[in-house]
């Protein structure tokens, strides 16, 4: 499996995998039947239908959950905003909303919608390392708390949260738990009832699927208010023909990446673990943001002290190295990272961060030159900026 075409080295997986020649070749396999509109009656629609049955009994067993709790989705984000908005409405009353200061935007997003609504939103702090404290989300967790949200793990710096005990403590008050696990199936346990959460999204691009698909696990007995209408599709969560030959891929890239988590995670650990002592070894005034917090194996946020971290991107994209300035869905924008404001560090960190994130392609010689190409770009950089 390669992780980019030609010589260049791609460290930017957090954004997005490119799509596994095996996930490919399952949505040519589908994609005869997948043409036709699965809700029709008729023979080809049939055809269809097996398809997309067929793969949420594959995504329900590869998550250990009955297949009528998976609904697909269009995207993370989509999944994100249908459990936070949609299972907040359903309860039919007005309460508080518990997130933390972290969340991705399509999180953080929705709950700021449930404010307008005249919903009380609690969004907790995390601890300097990244860190989301149980006992300040027990005391932001109130008697009138509906719903809270929190990531398994986080997208910008890695840090893993402790879902199966914040989820129990939502849940002692009587309130749901969702958890945005977008950046977990190829790395972490995924199981949604060992977590103990009610809602769980995620997204097939970001296991090495297709883009524009994603998936949203809701227990049993959770009712969710649907944000678009029309033809009902999805349990009537989700209105809209699905994108049969989509999910088909998210299907067979969520059994591959389950089945070879045991594998990836531990070398992903070790590349990562190379690269920041190289980077620590090699260059002055460097910050590793989420340690020693648990973090993703695979994610290195790293700030460069006092350099603009979009002239670090074009400088190493010119190099032949991919990475990213925090969060992909922000790049271009010069305000901070909401995440890394969050860990409450100087301006001069905040600016200055660059995300690695690794995959299971990536090799110890890409590490290597990553490194030693780096020390170099920033000496450059601070000469020219006088830093």
């Amino acid at each position: 499996m390669k992780s980019a075409p030609n010589s260049r080295i791609y460290l930017d997986h957090a954004a997005t995998t490119p799509l596994r020649p095996e996930v490919a070749e399952a949505m040519r396999a589908a994609a005869a039947a997948a043409q036709y509109n699965p809700s029709s009656l008729h023979a080809e629609g049939r055809q269809a239908r097996a398809v997309l049955d067929d793969a949420r009994e594959r995504v329900a067993g590869a998550l250990g959950v009955a297949r009528k709790e998976i609904v697909f989705t269009g995207s993370g984000t989509e999944s994100d905003n249908l459990a936070v908005v949609g299972a907040v409405r359903a309860l039919g009353r007005k309460g508080r909303v518990v997130t933390t200061a972290i969340e991705h935007h399509a999180v953080l997003h929705a709950v700021e919608r449930l404010r307008d609504e005249g919903f009380d939103v609690a969004v907790v702090p995390v601890e300097p390392d990244g860190r989301v404290d149980p006992a300040r989300f027990a005391r932001a967790c109130d008697a009138q708390t509906l719903l809270a949200s929190v990531m398994y793990a986080n997208n910008e710096i890695g840090t893993i949260a402790p879902i199966a005990e914040l989820a129990a403590i939502a849940r002692e008050r009587g309130a749901l738990f969702h958890t945005d696990a977008i950046q977990t199936p190829c790395w972490l346990p995924l199981e949604p009832r060992a977590l103990g959460v009610d809602l769980l999204s995620i997204s097939a691009h970001k296991f090495f699927g297709p883009k524009g698909v994603g998936a949203l696990y809701v227990r049993e007995g959770v009712a969710v208010a649907p944000l678009t209408y029309g033809g009902g599709q999805e349990l009537g969560l989700r209105s809209g023909t699905e994108n049969v030959t989509g999910i088909a891929g998210l299907a067979r890239a969520l059994e591959l990446a389950i089945a070879e988590r045991p594998v990836r995670a531990p070398y992903a650990a070790r590349l990562r673990d190379r690269l920041e002592a190289g980077i620590l070894a090699g260059i002055d005034d460097v910050r590793i943001h989420g340690r020693p917090a648990p973090r993703l194996p695979h994610v290195a946020s790293v700030a460069f002290g006092g350099i603009a971290s979009d002239a670090l991107l074009m400088r190493l994209d010119l190099e032949g190295i991919a990475v990213s300035a925090g969060s992909a869905c922000t790049s271009g924008v010069l305000e901070a990272s909401h995440v890394i404001a969050a860990l409450r560090v100087p301006e001069r960190w905040q600016r200055s961060t660059l995300r690695f994130s690794l995959g299971p392609a990536t090799t110890e010689a890409e590490i290597d030159a990553t490194v030693r190409v780096l020390p170099k770009v920033v000496r450059d950089i601070r000469v020219l900026e006088g830093i």
